[in-house]
């Protein structure tokens, strides 16, 4: 009696064994059913992977939009200037192909222009960013570059200025507020 207890058990052990691996060998379950995956993200096993600029659990989050406010504050420059009041004022444009791309203007203290600058992002969250100034040449010759750090309550830069002529500044303006 025993030797057929153990065969019937086998048996129901195989059948188990083979009806399980039937079942998911034809059955497979698709992990991303359900998953919405936003600014251009692609769900993967179940999860989003964000481009490069995005971010959150569905990529519902694009970080250039947390830093696009002008920032006020007061700079230097390495000849002994000293710019008080002056603003760095950050725009997203309306680039959907590339969310680490932004623009950054520098306004003197009335308000007017001095340079509109080209910047690319990197290393975002949503507490804060570093930035590379896009190298800038302008119509009477000055190449702008630099680098800097963005959040939504505090900028940075570092802007070197070249003149062939003229030499380089090195303009400095460390923790300016958001406004």
């Amino acid at each position: 009696m025993k030797p057929i207890r153990i065969v019937a058990l086998s048996a129901v052990l195989a059948l188990g064994t083979f009806a399980t691996a039937l079942y998911t060998s034809s059955c497979s379950k698709d992990a991303c059913k359900g998953v919405t995956c936003k600014n251009s993200g692609v769900c993967d096993g179940g999860n989003c992977k964000c481009p490069s600029g995005i971010g959150g659990t569905n990529c519902e989050t694009v970080y250039r939009n947390l830093y696009a406010y002008t920032y006020k504050g007061n700079g230097t420059d390495n000849t002994g200037g000293v710019y008080t009041s002056w603003k760095l004022v950050y725009t997203t444009g309306s680039d959907t192909s590339d969310y680490t791309k932004m623009s950054m203007q520098i306004v003197d203290s009335t308000n007017v222009t001095q340079i509109t600058v080209p910047i690319v992002l990197s290393n975002n969250t949503a507490s804060g960013s570093v930035f590379n100034v896009t190298s800038t040449t302008t119509s009477d010759t000055f190449t702008y570059t630099g680098s800097g750090t963005i959040s939504g309550n505090i900028a940075s830069l570092s802007l070197t200025e070249r003149h062939p002529r003229l030499g380089t500044v090195v303009y400095t303006f460390n923790n300016f507020a958001k406004q």
